[in-house]
């Protein structure tokens, strides 16, 4: 009873905490040691050793099986205009479709100015990655 108890607990966290699937699965391995615990009479500690060996599977092999997040790109270049200077390797402020946005150069190398027009180039996450419009045409 108690492995039920446990893997249902664990299995509403995932409800209200995003653990990307890991407090799922480890309510999962509480079930099977549930189950099995029925049918095999186990002392705590093997049970202890066994949810903590399925709960690693479980966690390892379901996030070895979900998609890989992509980098978002945008397919044709929009422009948009830098709100603060880009430095290398740095990040700035960039304004698009009427939104700050964080972005940062496409070219670790260069610097952008504040108030320049610059192109969208791709994506990762929420920051924008942009290159500066006099770099695209020339």
């Amino acid at each position: 009873m108690f492995w039920l108890i446990v893997g249902a607990m664990l299995c509403l966290v995932e409800l209200f905490v995003p653990t990307a699937f890991t407090a799922f699965m480890m309510g999962m391995g509480a079930f099977v040691v549930a189950l099995v615990t029925m049918l095999l009479p186990l002392k705590g500690a093997f049970q202890v050793a066994l949810w903590l060996v399925l709960s690693t599977a479980f966690v390892y092999l379901s996030h070895r099986l979900m998609p890989k997040r992509r980098v978002s790109s945008i397919e044709n270049a929009t422009e948009a205009q830098t709100v603060s200077e880009i430095l290398p390797g740095e990040t700035g402020r960039v304004l698009y479709e009427g939104s700050s946005w964080r972005a940062r150069c496409g070219d670790e190398k260069l610097a952008i100015a504040p108030n320049q027009k610059v192109y969208i180039v791709g994506r990762e996450g929420t920051t924008l990655i942009v290159l500066p419009a006099n770099l695209l045409k020339s």
